[in-house]
């Protein structure tokens, strides 16, 4: 047989069987280092999250999972480094409700188009917010803040994680929805916040129940009610701002991205570990106590249920009248 057709013949061969290049990618991903990037500094949710699974993967896979901080302007900053990124798997990001839903109709210009640079994997948790005051406000219920707020007008400093973050526009859904106006002060970060909160440098705020609520049950702050619909299994007897404000819902969530163009195969993989780490009694329970629930989904269900919320979100913001420059 000629050279050129035992060459053409065995790649004849591994076209057949599947074994070319491109076809180990999925099977040989990760040879090296993954990093994921978390788009806030560390300490919040995101951050918490994104550690948990990177050391799950980490075991997994026998190669290091870095987690990266890259906070600032409300998430954009460290998720324009996952859109820019090389589609080749060694690169993720953990996207949240503010980054990918929010964010698109809250700021004029974004370095990135959130449908178009990145590639869904799946959704990680979802979690209520959790309203909060120090404990020097003499409020304790959803309906006492109100009276708190409506009698301190425009005095009453409430803090977020950032400028756009899901806990700035939760606020905002509140005063819309109570008639009411405080001063917005935007931290870096949900700690930093939670830190000014416990320094009397703000007197509310609505954010991540899974970094705040263990400063709630050791009475650092005082709880009001969750955001979500239901009342969670953390805190069954904390009541949700629903039930005084009907119908309010500020749901956060927090989900795995790669870069727009990563193979597919990768993508499926990876969201097919991470569902099953999610899954493992140990990370369920973890979550739990923090008010979060693991709710793993497909690479297109996560795509279509993330459009869904920039649609809901949109429309929030475009009643709230907010907009960021």
């Amino acid at each position: 047989m000629h050279r050129r057709d035992f060459l053409a013949g065995g790649a004849a061969l591994g076209a057949v069987a599947g074994i070319g290049p491109r076809a180990h990618a999925a099977d040989e991903w990760p040879q090296r280092q993954v990093t994921i990037i978390v788009p806030f500094t560390a300490g919040g949710s995101a951050d918490l999250i994104g550690r948990l699974i990177a050391s799950h993967l980490q075991t997994k896979y026998g190669v290091p999972f870095v987690v990266e901080n890259r906070g600032g302007a409300g998430g954009s900053i460290g998720t324009g480094v996952v859109a820019k990124a090389a589609a080749d798997g060694y690169t993720l990001g953990i996207g949240t409700v503010s980054t990918h839903a929010i964010n698109a109709s809250l700021y004029a210009h974004l370095p990135f188009d959130v449908e178009r640079d990145f590639q869904p994997v799946t959704n990680l948790v979802q979690f209520p917010n959790l309203l909060v005051v120090n404990n020097k406000v003499p409020a304790k219920t959803v309906p006492d803040v109100i009276a708190y707020l409506k009698a301190n007008e425009g005095k009453v400093n409430y803090g977020s994680s950032g400028n756009g973050t899901s806990s700035h526009l939760a606020s905002v859904m509140f005063q819309l929805a109570t008639g009411t106006k405080m001063t917005h002060v935007p931290f870096r970060s949900t700690s930093e916040e939670m830190n000014n909160l416990l320094g009397g440098h703000i007197e509310l705020a609505i954010d991540s129940m899974t970094t705040i609520w263990p400063l709630a049950k050791t009475g650092q702050v005082r709880a009001i009610a969750v955001s979500t619909p239901k009342r969670n299994v953390a805190a069954p007897d904390l009541p949700t701002i629903g039930e005084t404000l009907q119908g309010f819902d500020a749901t956060g969530w927090q989900g795995l991205y790669a870069p727009a163009g990563t193979p597919r195969a990768t993508v499926d993989k990876l969201a097919a570990e991470v569902k099953r780490i999610l899954r493992e009694p140990e990370v369920t329970s973890a979550l739990a106590n923090v008010g979060g629930d693991a709710v793993p989904l497909t690479p297109d269900e996560f795509a279509a249920f993330v459009r869904t919320e920039r649609a809901k979100w949109a429309e929030v913001v475009k009643a709230s009248g907010v907009r960021i420059e």
